[in-house]
């Protein structure tokens, strides 16, 4: 376990570093973009973070090669060069996109590419366990073709997702935080020595969206772009992978105990596991797919129908939408974590049905804001502050609170174009000198 958070701080910490000159970059660059009508950040961002998460990547790898017990998954295993081939080949297509903003089915046909290079060098799904049948091995087509399935997919849905600040990068580093934890006990606790590289995959993911997050949170002064989106998503489908492709399930169990729980949900854990972690991505890829083909439109058109952009439009702020869609997240992964520790407990039951209508609760009061003491409010936000009845007295009693409501939304919203210093106080976009006025 020491190694494996060693290799997490180190993926963090050069992610963390890198990304300050690497927005820098991409300012001189001019991989900044002007603001569409799909975006609701207010002045033009940076993108191409996924360059430090790429190099944040490669230093977990090179970490964990030098590590005593983490270089076994090296000398056993290709799975490691085969991530860092497709991770490469996936970043440079990512890169190219948010410089110059490359077509949809090139960006298909590359994240097909990369996947074939993957399966390639040996990270592929062999077999699979389906209910009713048992443990059913693949042909080296059906493995190949499934393995580049479930990577375009896992790739575009965490795309998709990326439309607010530190959305994606959350989210996935939840999913990832959920799957370490299985993997490692598959390692650990039954000694399957084939987990190990789907544990040291998960441990550097989480390190890559940790050490990118303070950069991202909202306001971002540097987006990840379809360089990181796309880079974290085939690192998460690459864990998903080896711990479903490689780990035989019937190795969980003995042959007894196997064939009493054939037909429970606990031995196809291993399959449902790596589908549980991307379950809200997913269902908002193919809720978009959807959409916009019954519009008539192209499945990759944008459009601002996404799942944050709809918590934004009832009501609920940047912030907030952010946090739920990060409670959701976590709430099925670990859910489902619990759930393969111990199946037969009522209380795991319980809680998560508890914790999900908790969850609709927070959906339906997208205008509830809670007030804290006056004693804590110098230690919270201004937004959850009580307001001084001087400042109350202030405002003109024509407006009510609807139409103050709307005007700050529309305030928050309106674009600002560049050259102008705004919430992300970017003096490298404006001309705003640093020093004050000191006449």
């Amino acid at each position: 376990m020491r190694e494996y958070l060693l290799t997490l701080c180190i993926t963090a910490a050069v992610t963390y570093l890198l990304t300050g000159p690497v927005r820098k970059f991409a300012i001189v660059a001019g991989a900044m973009p002007e603001i569409r009508a799909r975006d609701v950040h207010r002045e033009p961002t940076p993108r191409l973070g996924g360059i430090a998460m790429f190099f944040g990547l490669c230093a977990g790898l090179l970490v964990a090669d030098h590590l005593t017990n983490l270089n076994e998954v090296f000398a056993k295993s290709n799975e490691p060069r085969a991530l860092l081939s497709g991770a490469a080949l996936i970043w440079l297509i990512g890169v190219l996109d948010d410089k110059f903003e490359i077509d949809a089915l090139i960006k298909l046909g590359g994240q097909m590419i990369a996947a074939g290079v993957m399966v390639m060098q040996g990270l592929t799904i062999l077999w699979l366990p389906i209910p009713s049948v048992g443990t059913v091995a693949l042909t080296q087509w059906q493995g190949t073709l499934l393995t580049v399935a479930l990577v375009v997919i896992t790739i575009n849905a965490v795309n998709f997702v990326d439309g607010l600040d530190g959305l994606a990068a959350g989210m996935v580093c939840i999913a990832a935080a959920a799957f370490f934890m299985y993997a490692y006990r598959i390692w650990y606790s039954y000694g399957i020595e084939a987990a190990a590289p789907a544990t040291l995959f998960a441990a550097i993911l989480m390190g890559m969206c940790l050490g990118f997050l303070p950069h991202n949170m909202h306001p971002a002064r540097i987006f990840m772009g379809d360089s990181g989106s796309m880079l974290i998503g085939l690192v998460l489908a690459a864990g998903a992978i080896s711990v479903t492709g490689q780990v035989d399930p019937d190795n969980l169990f003995g042959a007894s105990e196997r064939s009493t729980v054939h037909q429970m949900v606990p031995v196809y854990i291993p399959l449902l596991m790596p589908l549980t972690i991307i379950a809200v991505p997913a269902a908002d890829l193919v809720l978009a797919i959807v959409r916009r083909t019954w519009r008539g439109q192209s499945p990759f058109a944008a459009d601002r129908g996404h799942l944050h952009h709809r918590l934004l439009e009832i009501g609920h702020s940047h912030s907030r939408a952010v946090l739920i869609m990060y409670f959701w997240s976590a709430l099925i992964g670990f859910g489902a974590l619990a759930y393969s520790v111990n199946s037969a407990s009522m209380w795991i039951v319980l809680g998560v049905v508890f914790l999900c209508a908790v969850g609709l609760v927070l959906l339906l009061l997208p205008r509830f804001t809670p007030r804290v003491p006056v004693w804590a409010q110098r230690f919270v936000p201004p937004r959850y502050r009580r307001r001084r009845r001087g400042a109350e007295a202030a405002v003109p009693e024509e407006t009510t609170a609807q139409e103050a409501a709307e005007a700050d939304e529309a305030e928050e919203r309106a674009p600002v174009t560049a050259g102008v210093s705004g919430v992300n106080g970017a003096t490298a976009i404006g001309a705003r000198s640093r020093f004050p006025n000191r006449r």
